[in-house]
């Protein structure tokens, strides 16, 4: 059979089962537009303002880089209630180490550090002497708050100078760089980024072909890279419009690239998902599931050290109570993004986008000067409507 016909018998998927298989992909994505469009409305615009875009991806950030991790531990079927602990005690300890002088590189591998033998202490907890992580990670929770308050004696931890912070309110920019007021870097950064997906998306597509799988048809897939493109390229003319390309996109977009590449398309991912949709079955497969559970938490922990630095950067001070509920905001949006409460189904592009919904949420409400108790209220609403339409929706499917 030619390539071409493989292709055109590709193609021949019925749009209705189309729309069915990918409705729990783009549902969120529908979410988000309509959020935006509602709070526009009811703010007369002020959220789709370039200042408050780039807030936005500053002050939740942290939040962001969590959901990456979490997504992962919740596809094994576990939960990590300590990452919010977490990054309050590496933020302490890196600002110390920052604070001797030691310059900010070291200071981010001593926090990345940190961070990972963290998670490899829970996750030897978890995966080798099978303690619930549920318990596990409570019993952290515990743990690092009051270490952090021991060698905090709280009280908060200033920074010697700006340099610390640059990483999470900094900004990427060149003024040879600079057109008008706008700047120049980061429309170039999203047109970088446009062109390696479509490369990409065009790989994973032929080799879909090429292995005989169901694919998008033509027409809605060069539909969905052009619609991904004026996402992109709208979302870099808002940094370029305000102050440049912050440097915490730059981190998020890099651990975003690195953790879904390695989901999508390499043997531990497989794993990870193997292990997450019948753990008995992966173990009769070959697959070391207490292995892939232990790799899972060391890389929760390692990025908890990644968000505790952003989150001390952002702050300008490590504080003795930060962190505090990150873990649900990040466990929200992984529920939110479409991964399921039964574990084995998510993706790490999904949570990003349920991060970004509940932003939104948060950041709308906050420019309607809404208190942040209506905001707990909001965003426990939406949580437990996302893991009910995940459960309504696999109990349709005959799947639980």
């Amino acid at each position: 059979m030619s390539d071409k016909s493989i292709e055109k018998a590709g193609e021949g998927v019925n749009m209705a089962s189309l729309i069915k298989n990918n409705i729990r992909n783009y549902s969120m994505f529908l979410m988000l537009a309509l959020i935006m469009v509602v709070f526009a409305v009811l703010t007369k615009g002020t959220n789709l303002n370039s200042r408050n875009f780039t807030n936005i991806f500053i002050q939740y950030s942290y939040v962001l880089i969590l959901a990456v991790g979490m997504v992962q531990v919740i596809i094994i079927g576990g939960i990590d209630l300590s990452v919010g602990s977490v990054c309050a005690f590496v933020g302490a300890i890196s600002a110390m180490v920052y604070n001797t002088g030691i310059g900010m590189g070291a200071t981010l591998l001593v926090a990345l550090v940190a961070g990972l033998a963290i998670g490899a202490f829970q996750g030897l907890w978890i995966a080798y002497l099978r303690i619930p992580a549920f318990i596990v990670t409570l019993a952290g929770m515990l743990l690092f708050r009051g270490l952090t308050y021991i060698i905090t004696h709280v009280n908060p931890i200033g920074l010697k100078d700006d340099g610390y912070k640059q990483i999470a309110s900094g900004m990427l920019d060149s003024k040879a760089l600079q057109m008008g007021g706008v700047h120049l870097t980061a429309l170039l950064v999203g047109v970088l980024v446009f062109a390696l997906y479509v490369i990409t998306a065009c790989i994973s597509r032929q080799r879909d072909i090429q292995n005989k799988f169901d694919v998008t048809p033509r027409g809605l897939f060069i539909g969905k890279l052009i619609l991904i493109g004026l996402l992109v390229l709208g979302l870099s003319q808002r940094f370029a419009t305000y102050r440049g390309l912050p440097a915490v996109v730059v981190v998020l977009g890099i651990t975003v690239f690195i953790f879904h590449f390695m989901m999508k398309n390499t043997v531990l991912g497989r794993f990870i998902y193997a292990v997450g949709g019948n753990a008995r079955s992966a173990k009769l497969s070959g697959i070391n599931s207490e292995l892939i559970t232990f790799l899972v938490f060391c890389i929760m922990g390692l990025l908890s050290g990644l968000a505790g630095v952003v989150s001390t950067g952002y702050m300008n001070s490590a504080l003795p109570q930060a962190g505090n509920l990150f873990e649900l905001d990040a466990i929200a949006a992984c529920y939110i993004g479409g991964v399921s409460a039964s574990g084995g189904i998510g993706t790490v592009v999904g949570v990003i986008v349920g991060g970004l919904v509940m932003s939104a949420i948060n950041n709308g409400m906050s420019l309607m000067n809404i208190g942040s108790d209506w905001q707990y209220v909001v965003k426990a609403l939406i949580l437990l409507l996302a893991v009910f339409y995940d459960v309504y929706t696999r109990r349709k499917a005959g799947l639980g």
